[in-house]
């Protein structure tokens, strides 16, 4: 029950409040003891990470609706690739970089199963699923056939024990796996040689632990609260949930599937015990003994007087079925990074233009803050500064005056792969309206479908100059035809022969 104090107004008069003002504060019968939990945020991690990694990755596995919608979070989230445009006034040299870039990401996986791109496909979904993922720089040697002698190996959570704390032999404090100065920076990562859930009659040092300096490995998550060290899987809020409908879906199948299993029964005379069987002398039993009657389509079988047949008609779930699960469906879409309903479920059932425009424009609303806030600044930026510096070191790139002004060379604006236009006429039509208006800008606005401005610029150039030789004119074209089409005067190529 809540204390209470007494005080009193100006007049004296005495004035009863509650030490509770907040109604979700009181501890009451009703509240009790819930959500009275004081962990800091790496002590609640401590002792629920393991199980909140290891039901996330069994929803991903045996959940279909689960799975398909991390693969549409993911394919939101990256695309076909965040791409790298580097700021720089000189455009040979930028050429360059980017070049050498496209060239290296063929490479960058040290598996050989991926190239740069398809490594930020699995590192969001190593984050989502598991929480985060470390990324290990695997520099190569300079004979070695790399355009730039640098890969990335992709690690699993795993990797590093989040149980382990201990006092390093340099006197650091080790905390959950990481090793901290006492600064409180990072300054290294103890990581198990092998993935400690794989066990190979071929694997040698297994449990053993290995120090790796922090600046030759990444930690990729997305913190939730000041302080925290480890990454929380996204799923965890609706793990308890997704897994009760889940078991509430199975036990409706297992009851249709039993329901179905019976056509109908046959009621043997209360008064005659030695009544004759309904098959006469044939033996037709199941394995329990009990006689079962196999009907064909068009048969009438005539059953011995005194039996009955009463056919199976299963009670039905009701018409609250669809509406409940759909519910479900909407708080599990919430609560798995945003996701929408129609993106996790694929049921587009009543959406209109409106309606999914909104949800999409809030969805990747979410999508941008995690990209550039999280998987660009922990991944992409680090990774293109390791990656100058061994172009640099192995004269794979001629960059001048790298070593005075490297701040040059970062200056780089990662670009997603956009998203595709709802109505593409409407979005057309008001993307146009900003650029004329001055609210925005031609880059922006190709910036926001994933292209690059000044790559379409060059591709233009070439089509109207390849146009101009072979005498073409389309209605495209801007500086021969109005915005109906029509060509302007003395716009064509045969101008000086129209009246």
């Amino acid at each position: 029950m809540a204390r209470t104090m007494r005080i009193v107004d100006h007049n004296g008069r005495p004035i009863t409040m509650s030490s509770a003002d907040y109604e979700g504060a009181m501890t009451g019968r009703r509240l009790n003891t819930w959500g009275l939990s004081g962990s800091g945020p790496n002590t609640a991690l401590f002792s629920s990470l393991s199980n909140l990694r290891a039901r996330s990755r069994e929803l991903v596995r045996n959940d279909p609706q689960i799975d398909g919608g991390l693969d549409a979070l993911v394919s939101n989230l990256v695309g076909t690739g965040i791409n790298p445009r580097w700021q720089l006034d000189d455009p040979e040299l930028k050429a360059a970089i980017h070049a050498k870039w496209n060239e290296w990401a063929y490479d960058a996986d040290a598996n050989g199963l991926l190239d740069f791109y398809g490594l930020q496909s699995l590192v969001a979904r190593a984050v989502i699923e598991s929480g985060e993922v470390f990324i290990r720089f695997r520099p190569r040697y300079y004979k070695d056939p790399f355009p730039v002698p640098l890969q990335l190996q992709i690690l699993e959570s795993d990797h590093v024990d989040a149980g382990y704390n201990a006092i390093a032999p340099n006197g650091n404090e080790i905390r959950m796996g990481i090793e901290f100065n006492r600064l409180g920076r990072r300054t290294a990562y103890w990581v198990f040689k092998d993935h400690p859930g794989e066990q190979f009659i071929t694997q040698s040092g297994y449990g053993e632990r290995r120090r790796i300096p922090a600046n030759q490995m990444l930690h990729i998550f997305k913190p939730l609260r000041p302080g925290q060290q480890r990454g929380r899987p996204w799923l965890s809020s609706i793990i308890a949930l997704a897994h009760e409908i889940n078991a509430y879906d199975d036990a409706e199948v297992v009851r249709k599937k039993s329901a179905a299993m019976f056509g109908g029964f046959i009621t043997k005379p209360p008064e005659d015990e030695e009544a004759p069987s309904p098959l006469g002398k044939q033996d037709n039993s199941d394995a329990e003994g009990n006689t079962v009657i196999a009907l064909e389509p068009g048969t009438f079988p005539e059953l011995p007087s005194g039996y009955q047949v009463n056919f199976s008609e299963p009670a039905d779930v009701g018409g609250n079925y669809t509406a409940f699960v759909k519910r479900q469906d909407r708080r599990i879409a919430r609560g798995f990074g945003g996701l929408t309903y129609e993106k996790l479920t694929g049921d587009l059932e009543g959406v209109n233009y409106s309606s999914i425009r909104a949800g999409n424009l809030e969805f990747q609303r979410q999508c941008k803050q995690f990209i550039f806030n999280v998987l660009s600044h922990q991944f992409c930026r680090p990774v293109a500064k390791y990656w100058l510096d061994q172009a640099y070191l192995s004269s794979a790139l001629d960059l001048p005056e790298y070593l005075d002004n490297r701040r040059k060379y970062w200056r780089i604006k990662w670009t997603i792969d956009g998203w595709p236009w709802v109505d593409p006429e409407k979005d057309f039509k008001a993307a146009k309206g900003m650029v004329r208006a001055g609210f925005s800008s031609r880059t922006k606005e190709v910036g926001e479908r994933g292209e690059d401005a000044e790559e379409i610029d060059r591709e233009n150039q070439t089509d109207n100059a390849r146009a101009d030789d072979l005498g073409l004119v389309y209605d495209s074209d801007g500086r021969k035809t109005d915005t109906t089409g029509k060509e302007k005067d003395g716009g064509g190529p045969n101008a000086e022969e129209q009246p």
